[in-house]
């Protein structure tokens, strides 16, 4: 029964926290800073979420920032994202069986 609970109060924070914008900005934003502050928002939370899961995921410093590295490089170079995203776990992937 606890399991409902927790899904049930989940799914009202989450209805709230898309909610609550909605009803406390009804006009539309004129305010130029404001407006290009709410531009970069998600751009902002997704870098919080995924920089820190990059160099956690492998379990080893190392080989997180020699995956890193990889991508960085391969996205300088405007290769496709899956060219970037398979070569930097491959990359990964390598430099943990060297270490290891």
């Amino acid at each position: 029964m606890s399991i409902v609970i927790y899904i049930a109060v989940m799914a009202g924070v989450t209805y709230l926290i898309r909610m609550i914008p909605f009803t406390a900005f009804r006009k539309q934003i004129k305010s130029r800073f404001f407006r290009s502050f709410l531009y970069y928002v998600p751009y902002a939370v997704l870098s919080a979420m995924t920089v820190p899961a990059i160099f956690y995921s492998t379990g080893n410093l190392t080989t997180a920032v020699i995956g890193t590295a990889v991508a960085i490089i391969l996205a300088y170079f405007d290769m496709p994202l899956i060219v970037v995203a398979l070569s930097a776990c491959a990359a990964a992937l390598a430099a943990g069986f060297l270490i290891r």
